[in-house]
């Protein structure tokens, strides 16, 4: 190719790479007008991906009347611009001018519109784009002025309306079902979404040596325990009140047991404590506790916990990886899992950042009791490389029914974008299987199906009974 131009040279790579991968020069962008065309394969099997009726199995969507980022604006209290930013990611690693009550959208945007200016490449701020693209045709990474002005006018305007939320996720997300985990509330039950399902967020039972260890009265098993009238003066009082937890939670139709707080708080390495050893901390408050009889207590409450999942047919969701960077290492888990071969454990987040050793331990079992499962859900949000790195190596080491995804979000146009973001990347993960070879197109389509919805419905059956497309008027 000594006589070809540079400029020839160019066009014959592009010519050929184009003729590999089935691209024309009709084929649409996937991802808005600065991105590369997609092979076609891709195109195909990100349409299947959207056209699935996707169940989520890990959120955080408050009820409409205590919504996250509602503030209080010049045109009265609502959900703005600033709103749906600061409950996102987004301000975990960027800044975010604050919002000052009552004041006007152009006050603060003249304020926090350079805040985005180190954040163009990071997934927390890039994961919100499609949502702003998708909802509202709004570029946010060239947006002026006034098109920030009317995007915080449409968004508050949106939010007036209690369909809002449901037609972001039902048809725009097209999302049927979605466990919500309420951690602002883990020991009741309210519904306030028809895509809810319904889970027992199990942290707070950690610390339930002393009825000080609980200001929320929405977490407190002590008052759990008192409006039924039942004793709580022994250990063995508390676990019989915990396996009422439990037997409640499901005949109010949970479908898991939830962990998602101890790996900010504590390592995840948890021993099989001896009864009598838990003991020493009961009736006791932390003060008069040393760290060690603490950690004895909330190791044997989490074994007993793990049990009852069990017992009950309740999967256990824990989360691992970020968070407490330090003892959330899924591996810590190990003990926990092997000593437990009953227990559904569904470890989230891919337990970034070691989704390599997540995926062996997945794979390890899979070779023992086979009760383990990996939710990707925040995984993409947090980068997105990583979470494609994951899906690939996930899908050659273990059945891809082991396989979950999640949002893990707080308002409608978070889990529009993640969820977005999760078949976007899940799609070129297949496409680039089906292009090496390395899976056909049809089987990449089972796969994709699998795992946005299939898998959920085998590991948490309880959900069959909360779908209700098919049987909505």
């Amino acid at each position: 190719m000594s006589g070809i131009s540079n400029l020839g040279r160019r066009a014959f790579f592009k010519r050929t790479i184009n003729s590999m991968a089935g691209v024309t020069a009709a084929t649409p962008l996937a991802r808005g007008s600065q991105d590369p065309p997609k092979p076609n394969v891709y195109s195909r099997i990100e349409a299947h991906l959207r056209s699935v009726t996707a169940i989520d199995v890990h959120d955080h969507l408050r009820p409409p009347n205590i919504l996250e980022g509602y503030v209080d604006t010049a045109r009265g209290r609502g959900m703005n611009l600033y709103g749906l930013w600061k409950t996102s990611y987004y301000p975990y690693t960027n800044r975010l001018a604050d919002w000052k009550p009552g004041e006007t959208f152009d006050a603060w945007w003249a304020r926090a519109k350079h805040d985005f200016d180190y954040a163009r490449a990071t997934t927390f701020y890039r994961y919100m784009l499609p949502a702003f693209r998708d909802l509202y045709g709004v570029n946010f990474d060239n947006i002026t002025d006034a098109q920030a002005s009317e995007l915080d006018r449409r968004i508050f305007q949106n939010y007036q309306d209690v369909k809002w939320v449901d037609q972001v996720v039902t048809s725009r997300a097209n999302i049927e079902l979605m466990i919500i985990d309420p951690y602002w509330s883990r020991l009741e039950y309210p519904t306030a979404y028809r895509f809810q399902a319904r889970n027992l967020n199990t942290s707070s039972l950690l610390s339930g040596f002393h009825p000080s260890e609980y200001k929320d009265p929405h977490d407190d098993p002590y008052l759990f325990a008192r409006q039924r009238n039942l004793d709580l003066q022994s250990l063995d009082d508390f676990l019989l009140l915990i396996d009422r937890l439990c037997q409640e939670a499901k005949d109010h139709g949970a479908v898991c047991l939830t962990d998602d707080d101890t790996a900010y708080e504590r390592t995840l390495h948890f021993e099989n404590v001896p009864k009598e050893q838990a003991e020493r901390a009961f009736g006791k408050r932390r003060s008069d506790l040393s760290p060690e009889t603490i950690k004895d207590f909330q190791d044997f409450i989490m074994w007993r916990l793990v049990e009852l999942s069990a017992q009950h047919d309740l999967p256990y969701q824990i989360h691992t990886g970020a968070g407490r960077i330090q003892g959330s290492n899924p591996m810590l888990l190990l003990n926990l899992i092997e000593g437990n071969p009953k227990t559904k454990f569904v470890l989230m987040h891919g337990g970034y950042p070691w989704v390599g050793e997540t995926g062996a331990i997945a794979f390890y079992t899979m070779g023992q009791a086979k009760n383990v499962w990996i939710d990707s859900c925040w995984l993409p949000m947090i980068s997105y490389s990583m979470a494609k790195r994951a899906f690939h190596e996930w899908l050659e080491l273990i059945p891809s029914d082991r396989i979950l995804w999640g949002t893990d979000l707080h308002h409608a146009e978070g889990i529009y974008a993640a969820a977005e973001l999760t078949r976007r990347c899940l799609g070129e993960v297949l496409s680039e299987k089906v292009i090496s070879g390395n899976l056909t197109e049809h089987h990449a389509m089972q796969i994709g199906m699998q795992i946005m919805r299939d898998n959920a419905l085998a590991v948490f059956p309880r959900l069959k009974s909360h779908l209700w497309k098919d049987s909505a008027a």
